[in-house]
């Protein structure tokens, strides 16, 4: 009898009856039970006001006066009903550097998020982050694959048990669907998706914090080599007139008024004074090449030539405490992270529970090719596999256990990251505060200084006083002309690093 050729059309019926059930059974799944804890942001103490904003020398303003600027500061008490905050770290942060108005300065920053590769290496590291939430999202659907295979098999005439077969070959051809799916009854899949949606956040959070940080650590390197610039323009009108002095040592010491020493110690001032102005160039060369670093070109191209900078301390709003825990990213990421090392607890409480997995096969299998397309031909394979652990020697027990010291460190983790934020932002208002008071009582020593030296140089030329006097008044105010320069330098320095401590502007 000539078997019935095969009907394609009832395959496909089957294959879709398949895919339904398995489609079915994971609308089902995904409504089972979630196993393990539900997350809690880690409590953490957040102060009313910070501390330096309490009391400052500017109480009709609310500000701290700085030598050359104002630093804004929040009220000294809270805002009735702030609340506390939740992460922002994807708000945009902006340029904040331009609140210093240097041009130079804006033409490197803008660079930075292009070029550098400290940044390039944290995107792609974001990138790598979003793939695995992709990847865990996966395993929520069925897997499906296709197979097709052909072998020929001669079966041995020794071989007891297979009189039918002995000594003949035959064939098996096969073409078939397989489809499989473990429905989620106890919330692995979506601990998992939530892990994976957690680190994806913590990565994100720290591209912005290493944007910050990079975009802080170029804006200092900037201030610091203009300050060089500065203290060496100080130190070439320092030597301009030291060389005046010694012209006037000489012309004394040519008519018999001054000795010999008088031109040995001027000689020896003005020298020394070029040494220190020389050496300003290896400093200045190192800031140089970090920030050509920085901007991702290499050093032995780069160069920035000397200028004047405006050191000029913006206004800095500080806001509340509460919301220092939105603007920081560090604080996100270290809070994410928490969120995910939750989610690694009901991933291994689930491992307590048996797996359901959902697998049906079909298709056609023949031994020869020329009834291979027929009814008969077809197979098809269709059932559920319960598999669970009974004894482990207490190795989920373990990985349990586990899971839950990791959460704790990520919690510790967390609040010593609050807790750091909070005293940078305290360490930087407090810089800014002293070296406020401190940059207007040197002020005020660099013009007594001055006042002296010029007493001193219209003593000498009249000769009631020695040379001695003079290189000390000398020596004198250069000190205190640079430290003046210094503290202009590091009260820029403080205004960035407590941008930083805040998380950027808004």
């Amino acid at each position: 009898m000539k078997p019935a050729p095969f009907d394609l059309t009832r395959l496909r019926g089957l294959r879709s009856r398949l895919l339904s059930a398995v489609c079915a059974a994971s609308v089902l799944g995904m409504a089972g039970c979630s196993i393990g804890p539900d997350y809690v942001r880690p409590s953490v103490v957040v102060p009313a006001a910070y501390k330096e904003t309490a009391g400052t020398p500017d109480t009709s303003s609310g500000a701290i006066s700085t030598r050359a600027g104002k630093l804004a500061t929040a009220p000294a008490q809270a805002t009735p009903g702030w609340t506390h905050a939740t992460p922002a770290d994807n708000e945009a942060r902006g340029a904040w550097w331009t609140r210093f108005g240097d041009p130079q300065l804006n033409t490197l920053e803008t660079r930075v998020s292009v070029s550098n590769q400290t940044i390039q290496k944290a995107v792609a590291q974001l990138q790598e982050a979003r793939a695995m939430v992709e990847s865990a999202h996966a395993a929520y659907l069925p897997t499906i694959g296709a197979g097709a295979s052909a072998s020929s098999l001669h079966d041995s005439d020794n071989v007891i048990g297979h009189q039918q077969t002995a000594g003949k070959t035959f064939g098996d051809y096969d073409v078939a669907l397989d489809a499989s799916w473990e429905p989620d009854l106890w919330g692995r899949i979506a601990h998992e998706n939530d892990a994976a949606r957690a680190g994806a956040q913590a990565s994100a959070a720290d591209l912005e914090s290493v944007r910050l940080g990079v975009h802080a650590e170029l804006a200092v390197d900037y201030f610091n080599l203009r300050g060089l610039d500065a203290s060496k323009q100080l130190l070439d009108q320092t030597i301009a007139d030291y060389r005046q002095t010694l012209d006037l040592t000489k012309s004394r010491f040519a008519v018999g008024v001054s000795s010999q020493a008088d031109v040995t110690q001027a000689e020896t001032q003005l020298q020394a004074t070029e040494a220190q102005d020389i050496d300003l160039g290896v400093a200045r060369a190192q800031y140089e090449h970090a920030i050509a670093t920085l901007t991702g070109v290499p050093a032995s191209t780069f160069s920035l030539p000397p200028a004047a900078a405006d050191f000029t301390p913006p206004t800095i709003p500080v806001g509340l405490p509460s919301e220092l825990l939105q603007r920081r990213p560090d604080i996100a990421a270290a809070e994410r992270r928490v969120a995910a090392a939750n989610d690694q607890i009901g991933i291994a409480e689930s491992a307590f529970f048996p797996d359901l997995v959902l697998s049906a096969t079909g298709g056609i299998e023949s031994s020869t090719l020329t009834n291979w397309l027929t009814a008969p031909s077809r197979m098809w394979a269709v059932g559920p596999a319960l598999v669970g652990t009974l004894f482990d020697g207490g190795r989920r027990r373990a990985m349990t256990e586990k899971a839950q010291a990791q959460y704790d460190a990520s919690a510790a983790d967390y609040r010593q990251t609050v807790l750091t934020a909070f005293q940078e932002v305290e360490d930087n208002l407090a810089s800014l505060r002293i070296l406020q008071q401190e940059a207007s009582k040197q002020d005020e020593a660099v013009a007594s200084a001055q006042k002296t030296l010029q007493l001193e140089l219209d003593q000498y030329r009249i000769g009631t006083v020695g040379y001695l006097e003079v290189v000390t008044a000398q020596s004198t105010a250069l000190a205190n002309e640079r430290t003046a320069v210094d503290l202009e330098r590091r009260q820029m320095d403080a205004s960035v690093l407590l941008v930083k401590a805040l998380g950027g502007t808004w």
